[in-house]
């Protein structure tokens, strides 16, 4: 399933919310295309309306556009989280409810501690307005940085709660170019500017703890100069596909696409094809495979003993009637052949009139008087049945199926005939 991922412009992270934070959606838009949500098929910069078509589009929120709390979620509804969310973190957010969008994390449960994302609404919907006028439907929204979620199934290998930093550039609140470190743990996500005492203790704090540091191409160069040591290089794309393999959906509450049906779908689809899932895709492939194999077999054994008993047969026809010289249908020849040998001989045979006649006798009811009229054709005996009642038709073609004839009534008369037999295929 092919996979457009959308590089979103950077928002203000909550509760810096102002109009200059607000975009009615860049001209220009950073995207990705993966077949499969792993590698990277190509990449571009392009308007909204040009982007490559794709089965599903997903959109990255920049690192620092997100501000993460971790409360103790309450217990309400699903109708009412988001209002309950609000009022436990009313005194965090330094902004009006109306300009801040709240995303619980993946497998949430009230009652205990759990991560809420908030970020500035009006901006985020700007910038999915601008894609759906596009022609662009975000099936789901994944923050570049966020905290790191304990394994869970088959989809631990998404996460990892080993403490990493990342170096990027991006602009400040003030439109400079600045150097951020984003850094992540099981316990926090944030990003902050290496300039000032914060980011150096931050990142002492974190090397301490054996985090593992990378740098995008642009910002290698600075972070090992600021770090005194060597980084390993990640570009954008490769921490977007990452992004992409986590759990985290921020298109909740008011923001939830009202195709559920699909996006369900849309879920499972890549749960099945993501990396963790590759055993068991390769499994279940495997096991097909091994029955479609068991099945051919199968057939060819069943079509190998049919034709071996038809060409058994076709070898008794031509013992017994060497004068056969084409075999056509064994079985329908060699009953011909043994009727005109019978009938050479003056021996009746089964669909005579003497063998019909002595079954109809055999079976005939006791007390019953004779039949009246008969008429004969090859195979078919009818027999006046005037005055017969229904406990004596149903006694005589009893009686005659148990020798292999059958009965049928039609306008008042009996007739009898050799019960039918299923041919061999």
């Amino acid at each position: 399933m092919s996979l457009l991922v959308i590089l979103l412009p950077a928002l203000r992270a909550v509760p810096a919310v102002s109009a200059a934070a607000e975009p009615s959606g860049a001209a220009t838009l950073s995207w990705l295309l993966s077949e499969d949500g792993i590698a990277l098929t190509r990449q571009g910069d392009s308007a909204p309306a040009l982007c490559p078509k794709a089965d599903s589009v997903v959109a990255v929120l920049p690192a620092d556009a997100v501000a993460w709390h971790r409360p103790i979620l309450p217990r309400a509804p699903a109708n009412r989280m988001r209002a309950a969310l609000a009022g436990v973190l009313e005194e965090q957010l330094l902004a009006d409810d109306d300009q801040v969008h709240l995303a619980l994390a993946p497998e949430a449960a009230p009652g205990a501690p759990g991560w809420v994302a908030a970020l500035n609404k009006p901006g985020l919907q700007a910038q999915l307005a601008a894609l759906a006028a596009a022609g662009l439907s975000v099936d789901r929204l994944v923050p570049a940085l966020a905290p790191a979620l304990p394994p869970e199934g088959l989809a631990a290998g998404a996460d990892s709660q080993a403490p990493s930093g990342h170096f990027f550039n991006a602009h400040d609140a003030f439109g400079a170019d600045v150097q951020w470190l984003a850094l992540r743990d099981a316990d926090s996500a944030l990003c902050v500017p290496l300039t000032g005492s914060l980011a150096r203790s931050l990142q002492l704090r974190w090397s301490a703890r054996g985090a593992q540091f990378s740098a995008t191409p642009a910002a290698a160069a600075a972070a090992e100069r600021w770090l005194g040591t060597a980084v390993a290089v990640s570009s954008t794309a490769e921490q977007a596909l990452a992004a992409l393999r986590s759990r985290w959906n921020l298109l909740q509450f008011d923001l939830t696409p009202q195709r559920r049906g699909s996006l369900a779908l849309g879920k499972l689809a890549r749960r099945l094809l993501s990396p963790a899932w590759r055993p068991v895709r390769l499994g279940l492939l495997s096991l097909l495979l091994l029955q479609l194999a068991a099945i051919n077999l199968m057939a060819w054994q069943q079509q190998r003993a049919l034709n071996q008993l038809r060409a058994s047969m076709d070898a008794l026809l031509r013992s017994s009637h060497p004068q056969v010289r084409a075999v056509l249908d064994a079985p329908l020849q060699m009953q011909q052949e043994t009727a005109a040998l019978r009938a050479a001989a003056g021996v009746p045979g089964p669909d005579d009139l003497e063998p019909m006649l002595a079954a109809a006798a055999a079976a005939w009811p006791p007390g019953q008087a004779p039949a009246a009229q008969l008429r004969f054709e090859p195979g078919r005996l009818n027999l006046s049945a005037a005055g017969w009642q229904a406990p004596q038709i149903d006694q005589l073609r009893q009686r005659l199926q148990a020798a292999g004839w059958s009965l049928d009534m039609a306008e008042g008369r009996l007739l009898i005939q050799r019960a039918k037999t299923t041919p061999l295929p």
